[in-house]
């Protein structure tokens, strides 16, 4: 078994990026505590190619920007051509779709400014809609600290299905001029109970008409049943004499 040529396999294929052979050659004789001479990677890589040119693997070794990367074979990139596409199309989480909507109709706007907006943290939400490439870097802002501004891309117009971003859905009216989210926004557009009704004020004339028509007492005569109670007992004793 060949460890050097498994020891490099494993380096390229764990690179993200083409790994050059200098940065090969460090790995490796930092591993083994002893310089690798170059000859041996070069033809340890070199059996690698040959490798994987078989057809039986999917993918091979390609030189690629000054180093070596594993790629899929173009026989497969019809497959994987769908699966990208339907990686795409997966439904935003809440969150992302509530951040690219801020973006979308504030851009271009800093990162602090759509958390002031939302009132939560969104480095991830950011950092998704980047990955995603929705949402791209167009500048800095001019104030402290020059924070970076987000906006929209042409894939977001094509995950949306619009033209132009004039053809976004008209979002409701803002009151104020920063736009708000939650309960304060609401309570800017309840009207209170001291705005719209007002007190009836309590003038000579309202006393008048109310005492004119309560019922009163005159000439020592009540029409309620306590009053007749005693009246009833006065007259006893005259019945007597």
């Amino acid at each position: 078994m060949d460890f050097l040529q498994n020891h490099i396999e494993a380096l390229i294929f764990c690179s993200p990026t083409p790994i050059k052979l200098a940065d090969i050659k460090a790995c490796l004789s930092e591993m083994f505590n002893a310089d690798v001479p170059d000859d041996d990677i070069e033809g340890a890589i070199y059996r690698l190619q040959e490798k994987f040119e078989n057809d039986d693997f999917s993918f091979q070794l390609f030189q690629a920007a000054g180093g070596y990367q594993f790629l899929t074979k173009p026989a497969y990139q019809t497959s994987i051509g769908i699966m990208l596409k339907q990686q795409s199309k997966k439904r935003l989480s809440t969150s992302a779709m509530e951040t690219l909507s801020i973006i979308a109709y504030k851009q271009p706007i800093s990162k602090t400014d759509i958390e002031n907006i939302r009132g939560v943290n969104c480095d991830y939400a950011v950092q998704k809609l980047l990955d995603r490439n929705l949402i791209e870097i167009t500048g800095k802002a001019d104030t402290i600290g020059r924070p970076m501004l987000y906006g929209t891309t042409v894939k977001f117009m094509e995950y949306f299905g619009i033209n132009d971003l004039a053809e976004l859905p008209a979002p409701k009216e803002f009151t104020g001029d920063v736009s708000t989210i939650g309960e304060n926004a609401e309570t800017k557009e309840e009207p209170t109970a001291s705005t719209t009704e007002e007190p009836e004020a309590v003038t000579p004339e309202n006393t008048d008409e109310a005492s004119a028509t309560e019922p009163t007492a005159t000439n020592g005569q009540d029409s309620g049943p306590d009053m007749d109670a005693d009246n009833k007992d006065l007259k006893e004793p005259d019945a007597q004499a």
